[in-house]
């Protein structure tokens, strides 16, 4: 695992113990309001993987992050991904995009899909450093009626290049 400013990290599969705590950082995202329940739904998917950032600060520490996607065939969606407030801007949603652009590339998905609200300007800047690129509009999407900006990436040799040079 790579670190970002210094800041090591390590990636585990979400388990139901850190949901109550995955909920908390959720709430505190204000773009999504996922439940306990909606995350179980995504942990017992099939198509569904949910994964967990926490520091390597001991056993036993709570996440700090998360990440949900879904893959069928050769397409992913990213779902959901959140950092804790204390936690923003030190490269952690970075370590989630590439742990999940590796993850994808190594079950030969060709083709990424998220959407975010076009007001979320930081998740816009990390979802393009990762080659997504704007393909359309939800409107009134989100709450308060903010549309959703649905951004979408192609697998190719360069991305893999770049999304590996950190």
């Amino acid at each position: 695992m790579s670190e970002e400013k210094g800041n090591p990290a390590r990636i585990e599969i979400m388990r139901e113990s850190d949901l109550d705590e995955i909920v908390r950082i959720e709430a505190s995202s204000g773009w999504t309001s996922w439940s306990r329940q909606s995350f179980m739904e995504e942990i017992k998917s099939p198509n569904s993987r949910c994964f967990t950032l926490k520091t390597r600060n001991g056993a036993g520490d709570p996440p700090v992050g998360f990440i949900c996607f879904r893959m069928v065939e050769d397409e992913s969606e990213l779902l959901n991904l959140a950092i804790h407030p204390d936690y923003r801007q030190k490269g952690f949603g970075k370590e989630l995009m590439r742990f999940y652009i590796d993850f994808c590339h190594q079950r030969k998905i060709e083709t990424f899909y998220l959407e975010t609200g076009v007001k979320n300007q930081a998740a816009i800047r990390l979802y393009r450093s990762f080659a997504f690129h704007p393909v359309g509009i939800r409107q009134k999407f989100y709450p308060e009626n903010e549309d959703a900006l649905l951004m979408a990436r192609r697998a190719s040799r360069l991305n893999l290049i770049f999304d590996n040079l950190g």
